[in-house]
């Protein structure tokens, strides 16, 4: 676009510009123009202009709809980027501009088509054919032709005129002729049957055919498959396969009228099924009702707002499905198809039930989903003796309307999920063997028990549910997460009560004769008030009993003795002391095999008694009070394929873990274990996690298992690895690691206000689609952005938005433009590119910042996010949630908004089977349900904020934000607080990816993050040790996840076209440097003509900025050291500058007051000068101290590490150490760094009079004690040649 467009473009908003394509989708980009229009502009317009004949339009590359003369494609542009979520229309102007578009929404001149598509519409060619078995018949040159279900064989001259062979190849066969070479024999079915041999030019071209009509051949019926292929006819030799049975047109776009269009389908005389939903239809084809063979007819998704009297006519009919439709009632003409037993009319419009369905004395089923019915009629179902199954889920129901005392004795299902319903009586339902109705509103529910076999009823209000008779039949009952405060009587006296399902509720006893049944075999009480558990006095059957989250402090005696066939226990979240035996004698009969027992007071007095389980698989003891695990006793669990010992006291793992042959997973972060377990001769070993302990080496055999996938080694500041260990790691698909103790000095001003902690685990899933980001110094340096990716079974999403929302989000602050935060996730939602055509993901963001308006204000906290991932701060001990979770289960906005644009909602609460999610980044094949528009909550921060923590769906499904906040808000650690709500995620039933990032807060009043005017000397190689990371493989990469494939950040960023910047600074090593406005914070505002500028995050190095952070343009003469009139203690930490041998980075200043920090370079030394009479800097201090120990994540490790091409990461001195490049720049004499080395008088430390020799004497001190640590550090290092020269 020149300057002229562009001129044009801005002088309204209404117009803009649209790309059209060619035909080729191979040479899309060679054949691509660009039309400026504006929003009034039709197709003829602009077809007339291009000389073009039609112009099509194509959604996520997928179909593709010739546009109607009169349609304008910029409005239909603009009307899709409102849609999802943008609202400036000089915005939407710029979006629509974007060629990135594409993806979602493309425009063609010509109608492309796949060769592979036309393959399975029509295959035809000339080549030679000779007719029959024998060799009797000469070969010929013939047209061929492949379509339907039929073989076309005619004279090339006389194709449409001459005589024509069609060969039915239903039931026949397709060979390979081995006597000649690329020939294939067709042959039909029956006694009579006919060959036809035919010699093809290529193998291609042989395997292309045999491939296809194989595929005919081996059908049973005469069915052909045209589906999703952009028809607007059908292909004319479709039509001499006369025995097509079975015709399948949907997601087309077929024509009512014309040749090959629905008013032909008439002519398959044998056409018994047919499908034409998601056709556009409109209107109901009349043409249709002529088909009187038709015995099944699909128009469901069509917009259809009625039938024609005509319907009446299909007198076989049988099944018709007319869901997702506007219908609001029904022609009575219906009531003479006599034959129909199957009538679909879920997501249209009805208020009541149709009327017309008394007359179909067929129809077994009432499909009502998705309407507008606010009253149950029970008298009309009454008179519809014939109904056996009532679906009438997703309705406004309210009520349910009794009329006389009638009993209803042929409903046998009743779905009544997701309505108003405030209490129920189906009492008159005496033939009810099944119900639903969760997640309702109600209080009080009544059943007939004479039939009854299934009661599904959790998510209401229940304090009382009334069945009588007594059910006899009653096998499963769920009324987990309600208001009951007993068991109703009436469940003891159910003989075949298998599954009892009472979480979630208010329950302080379980009756005696629950656990005596002699049928139940799984009962959930999980999350009640229950204090212990009734004696066993018989023997049971019971298989499953899950009782977390209660006040048991001792499960019964007998427990494990009576209850043989127990294969799962859950205690966890309970008040245990010890457990009960398992023997009673010598041979324990135990089959338990799963075991989870986290979160409990269990000491290691427990430990002998789990030896009478020798069947365990899964042992969970993680937050216990255990000490030590004996060896002889971890010995006899050899069974054992998952251990968790985590946020315990042990030392040490036994080495007889060794005997626990088939142990995959290991799990024993947050304790003290000093030695690394013998665990690495295990054969089946796939995941070890020991962070957060305290390991100081490793002993490893020379090969490891190739069966270990993850390690890792996080949170053990006295784990020094070699380059040996680490090369034998290197095949480890995820390895995570600490960074050099130098690296991990990043005390940048960040480090006083937050630091955070990430944790990832794939559970029982093979791969991880979890993802996060994190960048605790972003922009400017004093701001921070947090996220989390939930791809649910993808994991190609999350790592792409990882690589490229920073960036995204970088940009859109950078505009000023107030809906920076939808923005951020719209673009996002586009630069997905192909691959959120098909695949989606949830995701949260969390952006800290000053108020841009306001540079003097205290920081905010922003938070936008689609899906299920959430993010929770804790404010004064309590949980403040700051996310929308936007599901079909838990917000009725959306299922109503879904339901309007007539999604098709599936019984297990999907949007047309795919998600439960409605707004997601990705899934644009999906729209206008599923959308990228997030929900955003701004909220400023404030002392009382302690933690934020971002979790995916999995987290807090099994974790309340309540107890999330008390489990970890008195930890220290962010990441062993992390790993913690992951392992008591598993614990409580979790076997999803599970992934929760702990962000700790100290955020105050009186914060200072000013910039002052002042330098210290650059770190080795002259990089910022304050607001720079080492490179990593995007620009944006905060990287708190590992890449567990053999694909790098970098690879992924550059395949989804990120805006992320690889490329260093420009001016490298040798550049000049750019001075930049310092920054003040709301103690110290900056003066009016002072210029607030930003700066793109940047994880690479950059030559251009100081320890501090400040450019090394910014000296300014120092006035001295007093800030208000009073004594100033002047601490001063003074380290050398080794170059290249060098094995430490000086810190950066912690700024606690105005005072400034000059810097002497006479000898190299870096001078830290921290003042004493601020009123918060011993807070500053112990902040910025904890942050150093606790800043232990998997983001460090990506930060400071290189990541291999299978997912490990090794120091970068192996790769590129970018400290010994830069510390041995100054050789060169050129451009800067010919700079004279002696002292500048700007750079002088100018002392007032009376505190000279009190700095003098604090100065010799740590001269001396840091000479006498470099000697213990480094004993035998040659230190090379020095140099003082400022960098």
């Amino acid at each position: 676009v020149g300057s002229r467009e562009r001129d044009w473009l801005k002088e309204e908003a209404g117009r803009g510009c649209v790309f059209v394509y060619g035909g080729d989708p191979a040479a899309a980009g060679a054949d691509l123009r660009l039309v400026l229009c504006s929003v009034d502009t039709p197709v003829s317009e602009i077809c007339d202009g291009e000389e073009r004949e039609s112009l099509f339009l194509q959604l996520h590359g997928d179909l593709v709809r010739r546009l109607e003369p009169t349609e304008k494609p910029l409005q239909i542009v603009y009307d899709y980027l409102a849609g999802l979520g943008f609202e400036d229309p000089a915005r939407m102007q710029e979006e629509a501009a974007n060629s990135d578009l594409s993806c979602m929404i493309r425009f063609y001149s010509e109608k492309p088509c796949q060769v592979e598509q036309l393959d399975r519409i029509l295959l035809s060619g000339v080549y030679n054919v000779r007719k029959g078995k024998t060799q009797l018949h000469k070969w010929a040159e013939r047209l061929v032709i492949l379509c339907g279900t039929c073989l076309i064989v005619s004279s090339v001259k006389d194709s449409h005129t001459g005589k024509m062979h069609i060969l039915p190849l239903v039931g026949g066969k397709v060979e390979e002729m081995k006597r000649r070479q690329y020939t294939l024999a067709f042959t039909s079915a029956g006694a009579q049957a006919q060959t036809y041999h035919i010699s093809f030019e290529t193998l291609a071209e042989c395997q292309r055919w045999h491939r296809q009509a194989s595929t005919v051949a081996s059908l049973r019926l005469s069915m052909v498959d045209l589906s999703c292929y952009s028809l607007e006819e059908v292909p004319e030799h479709l039509f001499y396969s006369q025995d097509v049975t079975y015709l399948n047109l949907r997601h087309n776009f077929m024509r009512s009228t014309g040749a090959g269009s629905l008013d032909s389908l008439c002519r398959f005389s044998q056409l018994k099924s047919l499908n034409l939903s998601h056709n556009r239809l409109g209107e109901f084809p009349v043409s249709l009702c002529e088909i009187s063979t038709l015995t099944e007819l699909n128009i469901s998704c069509n917009g259809l707002h009625h039938l024609p009297s005509q319907i009446g006519k299909l007198l076989n009919l049988q099944t018709f499905l007319l869901d997702g439709n506007f219908l609001t009632s029904l022609p009575e003409e219906l009531g003479s198809l006599q034959q129909l037993s199957c009538l679909g009319l879920s997501f249209n419009n009805f208020c009541d039930l149709p009327a017309i369905c008394e007359k179909l004395v067929l129809l077994d089923k009432l499909a009502l989903a998705g309407n507008l019915l606010e009253t149950l009629d029970l008298a009309m179902l009454n008179r519809m003796s014939h109904i056996k199954s009532v679906d009438l889920r997703l309705n406004n129901l309210k009520r349910a309307a009794v009329d006389s005392l009638e009993g209803n004795k042929s409903v046998t299902y009743m779905d009544l999920r997701d309505n108003h319903l405030t209490d129920l009586d189906l009492s008159s339902l005496c033939s009810l063997e099944q119900l639903h109705c969760e997640r309702n509103k109600l209080k009080e529910l009544m059943l007939c028990g004479f039939s009854l076999r299934a009661l599904y009823a959790n998510s209401n209000r229940l304090t009382t549910v009334s069945v009588y008779p007594v059910p006899g039949q009653l096998t499963c009952l769920e009324l987990s997460r309600n208001q009951l405060q007993c068991v109703p009587d009436w469940v003891c006296e159910a003989k075949k009560l298998e599954v009892l399902d009472v979480s979630s509720n208010l329950l302080t006893e379980l009756p005696p004769r629950i656990l005596s049944s002699l049928s139940l075999r799984k009962l959930m009480v999980g999350r009640n008030h229950l204090q212990a558990l009734p004696p066993l006095q018989e023997h049971i059957p019971l298989e499953v009993l899950d009782l977390q989250h209660n006040l048991v402090t001792k499960l019964p005696e007998t427990l494990f003795l009576k209850a043989l066939n127990l294969r799962y226990l859950n205690a966890s979240a309970n008040s245990l002391e010890s457990l009960p035996s398992a023997c009673t004698g010598e041979e324990s009969l135990s089959m338990l095999q799963l075991l989870y027992l986290t979160n409990n007071n269990l000491t290691d007095q427990c430990i002998p008694v789990l030896t009478g389980h020798q069947n365990l698989r899964i042992l969970h003891l993680a937050n216990n009070n255990l000490q030590t695990f004996p060896a002889s006793k971890l010995s006899k669990l050899e069974c054992l394929e998952e251990l968790n010992l985590s946020g315990n006291k042990l030392k040490t793992i036994p080495t007889t873990v060794a005997n626990c042959k088939l142990l995959h997973t290991l799990i024993a972060h947050s304790n003290e274990i000093s030695i690394f377990p013998e665990i690495l001769h295990l054969p089946h070993i796939q995941s070890v996690d020991l962070s957060c302990n305290e390991l100081t080496e490793i002993l490893i055999p020379e090969a490891l298992p190739s069966t270990l996938q993850e390690l890792d080694l996080t949170g053990n500041t006295n784990l020094v690895l070699e380059h040996k260990t680490l090369d034998i790691f290197s095949h480890i698909t995820t390895l995570k690691i600490d960074a050099k103790p130098f690296l991990t000095a990043d005390t940048g001003l960040t480090s006083t206000f937050w630091s955070h902690g990430v944790a990832e685990m794939a559970g029982q899933r093979n791969k991880l689609c979890v993802s996060s980001l994190a960048l605790g110094s972003f922009a400017e340096g004093v701001e921070a952005v947090y996220g989390m990716f939930d791809g649910d079974k993808n994991e190609e999403l999350p790592r792409l938005l990882q690589c490229t929302m920073a960036d995204v989000l970088l940009e859109e602050v950078q505009q000023s433009d107030m809906m920076f935060m939808s923005n951020t996730f719209l673009v996002s939602h586009r630069k997905l590119g192909m691959a959120g055509q098909k695949l989606g993901c949830s995701a949260v963001l969390c952006y800290i910042r000053h108020d841009v308006a306001d540079p003097a204000s205290n920081f905010s906290l922003t938070v936008a996010n689609v899906g299920t991932c959430q993010a929770v701060l804790c404010r004064s001990g309590k949980p403040l949630p700051l996310s929308k979770v936007f599901s079909l289960e838990q917000c009725s906005e959306e299922v109503r908004r879904v339901k309007e644009q007539k999604a098709i909602i599936t019984e297990d609460n999907k949007v047309n089977g795919v998600t439960c999610c409605t707004r997601m980044l990705g899934c644009t094949y999906l729209h206008p349900w599923i959308l990228p528009k997030p929900h955003v909550s701004s909220i400023p921060l404030t002392v009382q904020d302690e933690l934020l923590l971002l979790g995916n769906r999995a987290l807090w499904e099994y974790l309340s934000y309540a107890e999330a906040v008390s489990a970890v808000r008195h930890l220290h650690d962010p990441l062993a607080a992390a790993k913690k709500l992951c392992t008591l995620a598993q614990s409580y039933g979790c076997q999803d990816n599970v992934g929760a990032m702990v962000v700790c807060l100290n955020i105050s009043e009186d914060s200072c993050t000013c910039e002052m005017q002042g330098l210290t000397l650059p770190g080795p190689g002259g990089f910022s040790s304050a607001t720079t990371k080492l490179a990593t493989p995007s620009s944006s990469s905060g990287i708190a996840s590992e890449f567990s494939s053999e694909l790098s950040a970098s690879e992924v960023s550059s395949e989804v076209g990120s805006t992320a910047s690889d490329e260093h600074s420009a001016a490298g090593l040798e550049g000049s440097l750019l001075p930049r406005q310092e920054r003040r914070c709301s103690l110290h505002p900056v003066l009016p003509s002072s210029i607030f500028q930003r700066q793109p995050s940047c994880a690479t190095f950059s030559s251009n900025q100081s320890d501090n952070g400040l450019d090394s343009d910014d000296e300014q003469p120092v006035e001295g050291v007093m800030t208000n009139g009073s004594k100033v203690e002047v601490e001063v930490d003074i380290h050398c500058c080794k170059g290249k041998g060098l094995e430490f980075e000086p810190p950066a200043v912690e700024y606690s007051s105005s005072a400034a920090v000059p810097e002497d370079d006479s000898d190299g030394l870096v001078l830290l000068i921290q003042s004493q009479n601020s009123v918060n800097s011993n807070g500053v201090q112990t902040g910025v101290k904890e942050k150093c120990e606790l800043q232990k994540s998997p983001s460090t490790c990506c930060l400071y590490g290189k990541k291999l091409s299978n997912g490990s990461i090794v120091p970068l001195e192996e790769s590129l150490d970018l400290i010994e490049v830069a510390t041995e720049a100054p050789k060169k004499k050129t451009g800067y760094f010919a700079a004279p080395s002696q002292m500048e008088p700007e750079d002088q430390f100018v002392v007032p009079p009376d505190l000279e020799e009190e700095v003098k004497e604090q100065m010799k001190q740590h001269q001396e004690n840091g000479a006498d640590q470099g000697q213990k550090e480094e004993p035998a290092v040659t230190l090379p040649e020095e140099f003082d020269t400022a960098l």
